[in-house]
């Protein structure tokens, strides 16, 4: 029989609400759990659940000392949204990757004008950029990569307990700083088969101009390169869906280990 005073604790609510706030800090910055759509009930909802299945676990295998005033219980929750946030950030940053690449060729497509919400930044981005947010979304539930990120945060708890002690280990720090030189390693090796071939397009576009002056080679280049563009997007459809698989899984795999 379980006993009510020993459960809700005030221990017990302290240790819930810390747990809780990691996850909402997860929720507010990974992909897909962050995007424009969802509601914030929903999620709230969602990390209430996820709280409750890993509290008897956490609370099983940590020692945790209830704080005695609101500034410890200020910075011990600080402390868990930002371990939080720090995951999802982590795994965010190759979506960001991939839509700065897609923005660098969807400009030079001419794109630029066609701006519409993409719910990935929640923020206006060109259409073909959204185009491919989706695909990354996709790829990214259908590799499961959703349970990596739950797998991460599950074993954050056991490499940085709920408590007062709050540092970063060096493994973390750098591949943090990795990570975010890798966001335009991945924007370019996205963009560069199109982006290269538009530009070699505009580069003979111009010589045309030279040696054909009466020809008006703006109207000609416009829907030119915007059907070049869409020709080479659908080409490389498959080879940067199955490129976007292989950095999702490795990305991932990595935080898994990090964390």
């Amino acid at each position: 029989m379980f006993n009510l005073d020993v459960l809700f604790s005030v221990n017990n609510i302290i240790l819930f609400m810390a747990i809780i706030t990691r996850i909402s800090g997860l929720f507010s910055s990974a992909p897909l759990f962050s995007t424009f759509p969802i509601p914030m009930q929903g999620k709230i909802w969602l990390a209430a659940l996820i709280a409750f299945i890993l509290f008897p676990i956490i609370q099983y295998n940590t020692a945790f000392a209830a704080p005695t005033n609101v500034p410890m219980l200020t910075i011990i929750l600080f402390k868990e949204y930002l371990i939080g946030f720090t995951i999802g950030f982590c795994a965010n940053i190759l979506f960001v990757g991939i839509e700065l690449g897609v923005n660098m060729f969807a400009i030079q497509m001419g794109l630029s004008a066609s701006q519409a919400l993409n719910p990935v930044s929640g923020g206006t981005s060109p259409v073909i950029t959204r185009a491919f947010t989706y695909l990354a979304s996709m790829i990214f539930i259908i590799l499961g990569a959703h349970q990596w990120l739950f797998a991460a945060l599950y074993n954050s708890f056991k490499a940085m307990p709920i408590g007062y002690a709050f540092t970063f280990s060096p493994a973390i720090v750098e591949y943090i700083i990795k990570l975010s030189g890798q966001m335009f390693d991945i924007s370019l090796s996205i963009a560069l088969p199109i982006f290269g071939v538009l530009f070699i397009t505009d580069v003979l576009l111009g010589f045309t101009s030279k040696m054909m002056p009466q020809m008006n080679i703006f109207m000609v280049s416009m829907p030119l390169k915007i059907y070049l563009g869409l020709l080479l997007s659908l080409i490389f459809m498959r080879p940067m869906a199955e490129y976007i698989g292989v950095l999702i899984e490795r990305v991932l795999t990595q935080i898994a280990q990090v964390f």
